[in-house]
């Protein structure tokens, strides 16, 4: 499992510095809407299992406690419409992004192997690849113009940056192409609580391990997820990938040998909060509040939506009816407004024109924002 560390491109983060000071001089201080890092409190349920569980001296399993699989097999049936996973396709992990760093890598991908992802896309997905020596494609949604030579599919519904979602025919024809060559289709599904549209918002986002998508058979297939987002569980690292018990297997084996186990006292937590439906429902709610909030006033300031985000953590705006206004130029813009965040050439060239916007801050910082942005007039 080699890993090219060589091959990996410059931190983007690093690049924000200049506008993050500059945000920071406002009279009335930064709003930091750059990185959707989890601001509200966690869980009473999950504290109260942390230090429930806190007296642990031996050594946790790696393929995790029964108890923890059982809840999140339990957990999709009941929230993602799939009844027919077992604990022996589910796996925890420390955080999800570990696991999307090292996917490529750990299925033996290497020189000469594709792996696709989106278009505009968590950059993770890109330098999983490059880690393990293979080829990044960023592609569209139409799988009959993906490369011949793919190994791994990489799916994000709903996306970050971009909010988009992929329905049950979309995530079918992927799952349909990938078989057909023998590809692996993995489902970074962290958002999927966090609807903001009809139809999901009544029907829920579909997961790549639904039966309507898989016809009744995971093979080939991962989905993973992050309780940080539902859950805020961001400094527990907690998360877990689920699906194929044929590929969950050799992960496991080579997590036992890495050592990569997800304390006990954290799987007792995500243990809890996958059974309490009750904080996420609240969580949901607080973003909702904030996007609206946000959402009036970046259109007040000349931005505009993208007209398919549909969940998420984020807004994806561009300057409304200008195509010649650059991310860069509106992360300076709203620095000089006080406001800090991402450029959409962050996640790759597709992104180049848009900002992304997080609902990540208190509401007294998202409501100072919104007074920047409706009071001060347009950015362009």
């Amino acid at each position: 499992m080699p890993l090219h560390g060589r091959a990996l491109p410059d931190f983007p983060w690093d690049s924000l510095a200049p506008a993050k000071t500059r945000a920071a001089a406002h009279p009335g201080g930064i709003v930091d809407l750059s990185v959707g890092t989890p601001v509200d409190p966690t869980p009473a349920v999950a504290q109260e299992a942390l230090r429930e569980a806190a007296n642990a001296p031996g050594y946790p399993q790696t393929v995790g406690t029964l108890a923890l699989r059982e809840a999140v097999v339990a957990w999709f049936a009941r929230r993602r419409g799939v009844p027919d996973l077992g604990v022996d396709g589910v796996l925890p992990t420390l955080g999800s992004k570990e696991m999307v760093a090292l996917l490529p890598a750990l299925l033996g991908l290497g020189e000469g192997d594709v792996v696709v992802h989106p278009r505009a896309a968590y950059p993770t997905y890109d330098v999983g690849a490059r880690l393990a020596g293979a080829t990044p494609v960023p592609v569209g949604e139409d799988p009959t113009t993906w490369p011949e030579r793919t190994r791994l599919v990489w799916l994000n519904s709903p996306g970050n940056p971009d909010g988009h979602v992929l329905g049950v025919d979309q995530l079918a024809a992927v799952v349909a192409w990938a078989r057909e060559r023998g590809a692996v289709v993995a489902s970074d599904e962290c958002y999927a609580e966090l609807p903001w549209r009809a139809p999901w918002t009544e029907e829920g986002v579909p997961s790549l391990l639904d039966p309507r998508v898989t016809g009744g058979d995971h093979a080939g297939l991962l989905a993973l997820y992050s309780l940080s987002k539902q859950s805020n569980l961001a400094g527990y690292r907690a998360a877990f990938v689920a699906g194929d018990p044929a590929l969950v297997g050799p992960l496991t084996e080579v997590r036992k040998h890495a050592g990569m186990i997800v304390p006990f006292p954290v799987q007792a937590a995500m243990t809890a909060v996958l059974a309490d439906d009750a904080h996420v429902a609240a969580q949901r709610e607080r973003y909702r509040a904030r996007r609206e909030v946000l959402l009036g006033a970046v259109e007040a300031a000349g931005l505009a939506l993208d007209p398919a985000t549909a969940a998420g953590l984020y807004l994806w705006v561009r300057a409304a009816g200008r195509d010649d206004v650059g991310s860069w130029e509106l992360v300076d813009a709203l620095a000089h407004r006080g406001i800090l965040v991402a450029p959409g050439s962050f996640y790759g060239p597709h992104g180049e024109g848009y900002v992304r916007v997080a609902l990540t801050a208190t509401d007294e910082r998202v409501a100072a924002a919104a007074d920047r942005l409706g009071g001060g007039g347009r950015l362009f």
